[in-house]
Parts: structure tokens; C-alpha cells; sequence
């Protein structure tokens, strides 16, 4: 196998275009070749011409790499591979990975050796391998940067060629680094009607268990048009409802000279009527400079009522240790004054337990913390400690004390029930997806709290108007009310699952005509 650096060792001015590869595609013929016992070999054509294979593609972790994995397959189904999703079958695995945790990794690498085990070529992305390159279970394999997967088909190309090929650089413009790879690239939506915005990759902050800052790196924003421009471009692919992801919302425009609450009252701009926006993660320490300003945001019928704010432990002690920057308190000011300002808001956090030095005390705290707050939603880790990070080389916890305080937390947060006071009311729903049992399609209130609605096709990607009749700790189901109306958010015809996004125009046919956006529900069963 032969090991290049960069890619342009090997990719000359001659190579297909995808135009080129789906017409050789289709014209392509294996032809027989004689031997002298008259013996007919067949030569396979996915052998020549790069571009026809099977790809299967896996990612973990969070939305920002989910949205990484989206424009990965579009640009390889643009340039004419399938994109299967039957790993048995595929030519290539594509394996976006995620830093976070250890058993995320652990999955990452297991799958590697899977397909490795099956003869298959392999192709991995993501923060694992751009944050430690030289691992050994890493050492001969195709890397795509997470700053490089606008170069996906390139590297893919050379991998089907038998080529090992690493690209990690990072984008700069006149020597400032950028956001990363443009915007407008083709991709593939995983759900056709959600569009999923990276607005800055990195982050401010030097948290000492954290690992994904040696993969994405310093903090770095998108331009504020570009972001509205893809967000346009999205409603015209008939997406209805838009997440904003990076590592750090909040930071947003810090190194561009803007702010998170200018690029928002921007985007709510061209957010069409009854089409949604969800912001995403946000530090404590940034949302503070703007709670007045994102308290209106909130507030606004296009923008659920819903913010993400890790504070990751209740005790100043510990959060000192982790270098988050902010203390209990600062946490404190943003919820009282977000739920004061914006009534009913959904504020979701995260908690680590067993940081090094965490004493009974610290963690006392932090369940002092859930049981004030009682957050609906509440995400609980067990510490990891991660290769190369100061909180790996500090004195860690007990294995049997970390796994009893996050047994501790999780049951503490099972002891509530955030929804029972709902049942009986009404409210209006954007329904965007298919429970996981595929027996009801999935909407979220104003709240972003999720409502199960009977699976009638007429819902889908429509803003409905149910009554709640029953509720469970991380849902609640809904009965459309019979002769109200079912409104359509998106202004043109989603695209299909696994189309391609991001053509230059948009067929006048694709369009909905938007006098006549809403239908009535008659009598359905709950």
C-alpha cells in the first residue's frame, strides 16, 4: 500500500468529474479477456474507475459531527458512489468517530477491526483520529480532517485504489482560520425535513477533561450571510424546522467581531411561517453577556423555547478543577432569569460524575442542584478520563464511587415527572420524525418537548394542533383536535430520503403554493 501525505501526490488534472463517473457508469462494460486454456476471466469495472463502489458510513457523537457526516455523503453520492445502508454489502466503510468518551472510541476502533476483518477498505473522520493521528489501531488508514470534509471524494477515490492518503490541515484565509469547509456543499439530510448548521467549529474555552478541543481547536465562526444563505437555501428543499450546532453556541462571532443574538434575529428573517429553529449548546460564561436579548429570541413563535446549557457539576470546587470558568452562581442567573423571562422554557443540562477529586460533598451539591431545578432533561455521565488530557493525569475516583453516584443521579432524575401536569392541554406541534418502535411520528411543542402523535401521513413535516392524553418521563402523546387546522411550515416539497441537497435552483414544480398552507383534521383515533 503506498502512503502519501497529501492528496495531491496522486490526483492530476485528468481525473472524472462526478458528471464524467455517472456517464462511465452507465457505459461501462466488463470485457473478457482469452487465456491460452481458452478460460474467460472477468475484469470487475468498480476495479478501474473510482466513483461506482458501495459506501456504508457510520457516525457518532454530536450534531456538529452528525452534520459533518451529512455533507461526507452527499458529496460521495454527487460524485456517483451509493451510499448503502447495509455495511455487508459496501466497498468502503466510512466511520466518522467522536472524542467525548471512551466507549465511543471503543466502538469507533471495533469497528475498524470489523471491517478489516471483512476485507474491507476503510476510511475514518471525525475527532479521533484528527486529535491523535499516530494511533496504533489508526496506522495505515485513510484520514479525513474535520477541517477537510469538503475533500471526501478524493480521499475515498485513493482509498478504492488501494492509496493510504491523511488530511489534517486546517482552513486559512490570509492566515486566519476559518469555520471549516464551505457551507453550500451537497449533502444528504439523515431526516429531510431537519437541516443541521454547523454556525463555528471550536471553542474559548481549555476544559481539562476535554478532548475534543485537541480536534476542533480555537474558536472559529461562519460568516453571518453564509449562514443565512444556507438556511435559505434549506427552506427552498423543503426542510421545516433548523438546528444551530457547533461546540459552543454562545461563543459564536467572538473571533469575527459579532455575536450569537445578531446572526438569530437574522436567521428568524427568513424562517417561514410555522417552521422552527433550535439553538444548540451554549457554556454558561457566553449566554450571560446576552441573557436579555436571547430571553427575546426565545420568545419568538419561530425559535423553540429550549436552551442546552451544561453545567456539569453543582460544587465551585470541582468546576475549578475542570476550568469551566464560571461558577454555580453564573449557572444560576442564566436558568432563574430565562425562566422568569421566557415562561414554560426548557433548560437541559449535563452533569459528570466523579471528576477527580470530587468528594462526597461536591456531589451532595450537584444532586442539591437536580433536585431544585428538577430539569426535564438531564444528561448524566460517568468520567471518562481521556488520553492526553490534564483530568487523565489528576488522581482519579474510585470506579466503585463513580459508578454509584451516576447510579445515585440517574435515579434521582427517574424520581420525577416533568409532564403530568400537561395532560389535557392543548398545544400546537411540528411533527418531524418516526418513533424509534415506528409506531407513532414524533413532534416537539414550543417547549421542544417531544409529543407522539398517531402516524398519519397527512402529519408529517406539518404543524398540528393535539390535546395531551397521557405522559411519560421523556414524552407525551397527543390526539389531534378534531376540525382544527393542519398547517404546512415548508415552502417547497422536502426533498426524498437520501436525496441529494443542495442544488444551485430549485424547480418551480418543487414549490408549494402557498395560498392554500393548511388542511382540517377530521375525526382520528388517538
Amino acid at each position: 500500500m503506498e502512503d502519501l501525505e497529501d492528496i495531491e501526490d496522486m490526483v492530476s488534472g485528468q481525473e472524472p468529474t462526478g458528471q464524467e463517473r455517472q456517464a462511465a457508469r452507465r457505459s461501462v462494460v466488463p470485457r473478457a479477456r482469452r487465456r491460452k486454456q481458452e478460460t474467460v476471466e472477468e475484469l470487475q469495472a468498480d476495479s478501474v474507475i473510482p466513483g461506482m463502489q458501495k459506501i456504508w458510513m457510520k457516525t457518532w457523537g454530536c450534531s456538529h459531527n452528525n452534520s459533518d457526516g451529512e455533507y461526507m455523503a452527499g458529496q460521495l453520492a454527487a460524485s456517483g458512489y451509493q451510499i448503502t445502508e447495509n455495511p455487508a454489502e459496501a466497498d468502503l466503510w466510512l466511520l466518522n468517530s467522536c472524542t467525548v468518551k471512551n466507549p465511543a472510541e471503543d466502538h469507533f476502533r471495533n469497528s475498524i477491526k470489523k471491517a478489516q476483518e471483512q476485507e474491507k477498505k476503510v476510511v475514518v473522520a471525525g475527532c479521533v483520529p484528527q486529535a491523535q493521528p499516530r494511533m496504533e489501531y489508526l496506522k495505515g488508514l485513510s484520514v479525513i480532517g474535520v477541517q477537510q470534509i469538503d475533500r471526501v471524494v478524493e480521499v475515498v477515490d485513493e482509498a478504492i485504489k488501494g492509496h493510504s492518503v491523511r488530511l489534517l490541515g486546517q482552513k486559512k484565509d490570509n492566515g486566519k482560520r476559518l469555520g471549516g469547509a464551505r457551507l453550500d456543499l451537497p449533502k444528504i439530510r439523515k431526516n429531510p425535513l431537519i437541516e443541521i448548521i454547523s454556525i463555528n467549529t471550536g471553542c474559548l474555552n481549555a476544559c481539562t477533561y476535554c478532548k475534543t478541543k485537541h480536534a476542533r481547536g480555537e474558536l472559529a465562526s461562519y460568516p453571518i450571510e453564509e449562514l443565512v444563505e444556507r438556511a435559505r437555501q434549506s427552506f427552498l428543499e423543503g426542510v421545516c424546522e433548523i438546528w444551530l450546532t457547533s461546540e459552543d453556541t454562545g461563543a459564536y462571532g467572538k473571533d469575527i467581531g459579532t455575536d450569537l443574538p445578531s446572526l438569530l434575529w437574522r436567521l428568524v428573517e427568513v424562517i417561514p411561517e410555522g417552521a422552527m429553529l433550535r439553538l444548540g449548546m451554549t457554556n454558561p460564561p457566553y449566554i450571560l453577556e446576552h441573557l436579555e436579548e436571547m430571553a427575546k429570541i426565545l420568545g419568538h413563535p419561530r425559535v423553540f423555547a429550549f436552551l442546552h446549557v451544561p453545567v456539569q457539576s453543582g460544587s465551585d470546587s470541582v468546576l475549578m478543577d475542570m476550568k469551566r470558568e464560571y461558577c454555580v452562581a453564573d449557572f444560576r442567573r442564566v436558568v432563574d432569569f430565562l425562566k422568569d423571562r421566557v415562561p414554560g422554557i426548557t433548560i437541559a443540562t449535563d452533569i459528570i460524575c466523579g471528576f477527580p477529586g470530587e468528594t462526597d460533598a461536591d456531589f451532595q451539591e450537584t444532586l442539591n442542584l437536580v433536585k431544585e431545578y428538577r430539569f426535564p432533561s438531564l444528561f448524566i455521565n460517568q468520567f471518562y478520563p481521556r488520553p492526553g488530557t490534564p483530568a487523565a493525569r489528576m488522581e482519579q475516583v474510585p470506579a466503585q464511587v463513580k459508578k454509584q453516584r451516576t447510579k445515585e443521579l440517574s435515579q434521582l432524575f427517574h424520581s420525577y415527572h416533568p409532564y403530568e401536569h400537561k395532560v389535557g392541554q392543548r398545544q400546537h406541534v411540528l411533527v418531524t420524525e418516526e418513533s424509534f418502535d415506528a409506531q407513532y411520528y414524533v413532534a416537539h411543542n414550543k417547549f421542544y418537548e417531544q409529543v407522539l402523535v398517531p402516524k398519519s401521513p397527512e402529519f408529517k413535516g406539518k404543524m398540528v394542533e393535539v390535546e395531551i392524553y397521557e405522559t411519560g418521563k421523556h414524552f407525551m402523546k397527543g390526539r389531534p383536535v378534531e376540525d382544527s387546522e393542519v398547517f404546512t411550515p415548508s415552502i417547497a416539497q422536502p426533498l426524498r430520503k437520501g436525496e441529494v441537497s443542495g442544488l444551485p435552483n430549485v424547480s418551480p414544480s418543487r414549490l408549494i403554493k402557498l395560498r392554500s398552507p393548511v388542511s382540517t383534521i377530521k375525526a382520528i383515533s388517538g
